[in-house]
């Protein structure tokens, strides 16, 4: 329906205020735009940096940077916090990287990416993959195990986000469990950038020292702790695509994950690999150990907890700014395999030693004392009795630890005059809880302002309103926001792409027909398989809600399979998000899905009437909604460059917003129940007659139009009103202006 004329005036030229209540918003599309993505630029340009130039940076840019040095062939990997920042930089590189012959691949799936380190077992060629841990390695785990076994030939890093602890968006696991499963060699280097850069380079020396793939785990904060270190040159692999291999090595079975060459690989992998990995990391120092005066103690702490541990210290007076401790310490930038000489000379004549192992099970306190009491060393050794057995170790959980391990065998020194940085944080937690009468209210993340997504979760929501409860399996990604308010939908997350898959046994004793939500990022990593196929094989009679933005967007919009060219979106009012690319819906169609429907997201009302559709026909199958809807963050990226482009060349420009007349609001703020958008907010009447607060739009709106929609489609009431904001009007545009300005003030007057 076309817009209607706004009874309460408007300013042509300036402003347009139109009611939204009986209108259809349609989205608009800037005329032959592209794409623009963003920008590593600097960051290239830092991969470039040669002998004796100064390299200043995040820790996993400078990851990226070692690579290089280190003569990688390929890398490749699947996106995802802290790690994405690594292979974006690099695909975004490959003009450079294909001057050295480096070979970059963004793979569909983590699985697909351990699979590459394939290369390394036959070919004298580094290889180095990377993602996000644990989920990454739980998809890749099968490709791991098989390619732990032969071993290999060129050094195989793979290069993990432990994403755990404050701010992990995953499951709450350790990377060290699948290393000591399939006997990879774990790094956990100090959050140093030239500890960084130097262990990544020795990882290669490593790997291939002992022919097995060695992992390094780098936390969210050691993935970004800024810092600089002297560059080396980059070298050019020496197989490579400008370097072709003539033919391929001879035929060798017992380089084949394959019995019975699997039963001699066990025995490799712990008489042979291992003994040679712990003399490469004594030979090569990988270990770091700094002597004290207090020598009858000393703590063992993994690399990556270095940074926290030395914080704590000088908390409590016992290490300087420069990180010089009085108490002994051994950091494990390699947690495993751990070297039990060492062990022993770091341990033996001391009192009592302290384990920092973050995480649970103590995977490493555990070995040690397997090994002190192997050796007779009768050192006390604490470690989860002082600190947590599960969380984050911060420095002040740190610094809780090492008090009750100093209280119990030096209480000498420790200084109870001094207050901590902890205990003033506890004086401050109990004044802010007086203040408020109650803890901090937490602030759960939310869908980007105007996210596509939105408006789909609104829709169910009112279907809901006729259907009743229905069982939604939720999944990874930015739709996982649902979960929260004013939302809260799903009832299990089992991984990425699999929640079509984790409603198969629900279906069967329902009432109603489960609903699964997934993003065209999971469709493509595993969801086609896992969920689709699996549905059609058995027949699974449910709705499936594939969310089509475009990109693999949680992860920071990287590219799929379908998403659009500039090409293929549509210039016409009205046209869809990703324009006339259908990559999904062929994929679809071609598999034997027999009900299919694409909706355009921000038309609530059709979304609505569609998943209803679903849920009641009598078709018995797979019914498949692909929502389509572009994300905001990559459309803002692309249309803001053009719209600043276009204001500073005076051509006209139109925006849209949206507001609320306070004085047809009611208060009842069903509006924000229903569509939560961050810039849908309260404010107090300036109507002293209503004591209730009003609906108030934020200038953060970008103008996607769901209020309007949403108001429409649940019968809310007529408040809304859509505003387009033009510069540089036209000469007509102009006159319109001062028309209404006259008409508008000649009414009023009469008034």
């Amino acid at each position: 329906m076309d817009a209607i004329a706004c009874p309460y005036g408007s300013i042509w030229g300036c402003t347009i205020q139109l009611p939204l209540y009986f209108q259809a918003i349609r989205w608009r599309f800037c005329s032959r735009s592209l794409r623009v993505e963003v920008s590593f630029h600097q960051e290239i340009e830092s991969l470039k940096l040669g002998e004796g130039e100064v390299f200043h940076g995040e820790g996993i840019l400078a990851v990226t940077k070692a690579l290089l040095q280190a003569g990688v062939t390929y890398v490749g990997g699947y996106q995802g916090s802290p790690i994405s920042h690594l292979l974006d930089v690099m695909v975004q590189a490959r003009p450079y990287l294909d001057g050295l012959g480096v070979h970059v691949e963004a793979c569909t799936n983590e699985s697909s990416a351990a699979a590459m380190l394939a290369a390394s077992i036959m070919y004298p060629a580094r290889g180095a993959v990377t993602w996000k841990s644990v989920v990454g390695t739980n998809v890749a785990s099968d490709a791991l195990s098989n390619l732990s076994s032969p071993g290999v030939m060129g050094g195989a890093l793979i290069v993990v986000g432990e994403d755990y602890g404050e701010g992990a968006s995953v499951i709450q696991e350790r990377t060290h469990a699948f290393a000591m499963k399939s006997a990879m060699w774990l790094l956990d280097p100090r959050p140093n950038l030239p500890t960084i850069v130097h262990m990544v380079e020795q990882a290669f020396e490593l790997s291939e020292a002992s022919n097995t793939p060695v992992m390094m785990e780098l936390r969210i904060r050691t993935c970004h702790v800024k810092g600089s270190f002297h560059a080396k040159d980059n070298r050019a692999p020496a197989v490579s695509a400008l370097h072709l291999q003539q033919s391929p090595p001879a035929f060798n079975y017992d380089r084949l994950a394959h019995p019975p060459a699997t039963f001699k690989h066990e025995k490799l992998k712990y008489e042979s690999r291992m003994p040679a990995a712990r003399r490469f990391i004594v030979e090569h120092g990988l270990n770091e150990q700094w002597d004290g005066d207090v020598q009858q103690l000393g703590l063992v702490v993994q690399g990556g907890l270095y940074n926290a541990l030395v914080r704590a210290l000088q908390e409590l007076g016992l290490a300087d700014a420069q990180g010089n401790t009085r108490i002994p310490l051994l950091v494990l930038n390699v947690v495993y395999p751990l070297v039990p000489d060492q062990l022993e000379a770091f341990c033996a004549n001391k009192q009592a030693v302290l384990v920092l192992e973050e995480g649970q099970p103590e995977f490493i306190e555990q070995e040690i004392a397997t090994h002190l009491r192997r050796r007779q060393v009768s050192t006390a050794l604490h470690g989860k009795d002082m600190l947590p057995m599960a969380g984050e170790y911060s420095a002040e959980v740190v610094l809780a630890g090492l008090s009750t391990f100093l209280a119990q065998h030096a209480p000498h020194l420790v200084n109870t005059d001094t207050p901590t940085v902890s205990q003033a944080l506890t004086t401050v937690r109990a004044q802010v809880s007086d203040i408020l009468q109650a803890p901090v209210p937490p602030r759960p993340p939310t869908f980007c302002t105007g996210c596509p997504e939105r408006p789909v979760f609104a829709a169910l929501k009112l279907v809901q309103q006729q259907t009743g409860p229905l069982h939604i399996s939720a999944d990874i990604g930015c739709h996982a926001f649902a979960t929260f308010e004013p939302f809260s939908y799903g009832h299990s997350i089992l991984g990425y792409g699999m929640s079509l898959a984790s409603s198969a046994a629900v279906k069967n004793f329902s009432s109603q027909r489960p609903v699964a939500i997934m993003g065209d990022g999971g469709f493509w990593h595993n969801g086609l398989l896992s969920g689709v196929s699996s549905a059609l094989l058995n027949q699974g009679d449910g709705v499936l809600v594939i969310m089509k933005n475009g990109y693999t967007s949680a992860t920071g919009t990287q590219e799929t399979v379908s998403t659009p060219t500039s090409e293929s979106k549509r210039v016409a009012e009205g046209s869809s998000a990703t324009g006339d690319e259908r990559t999904i819906e062929s994929t679809l169609a071609g598999m034997g899905v027999k009900w299919l429907k694409t909706v355009h997201n921000y038309q609530v009302a059709t979304v609505r009437d569609t998943l209803h559709e679903a849920l009641s026909s009598p078709f018995k199958g797979l019914k498949v909604i692909v929502a389509e809807g572009e994300c905001q963050l990559e459309r803002q990226r692309r249309i803001k460059p053009l719209r600043a482009k276009q204001l500073q060349q005076g051509l006209r420009v139109m925006r849209t917003r949206y507001g609320v007349d306070e004085d047809t609001c009611t208060g009842d703020h069903s509006c924000i129940r229903l569509s939560g958008c961050p810039t849908l907010t309260v404010k107090d009447s300036s109507d002293p007659l209503k004591t209730a607060p009003v609906a108030h739009v934020t200038n953060g709106c970008v103008g996607c139009g769901l209020c309007g929609e949403v108001a429409d489609a649940a019968v809310l009431c007529p408040s809304f009103h859509k505003i387009e904001i033009v510069s540089h009007p036209t000469p007509w545009e102009r006159w319109v202006h001062r028309f209404n300005q006259w008409a508008i003030g000649l009414l009023q007057g009469r008034a």
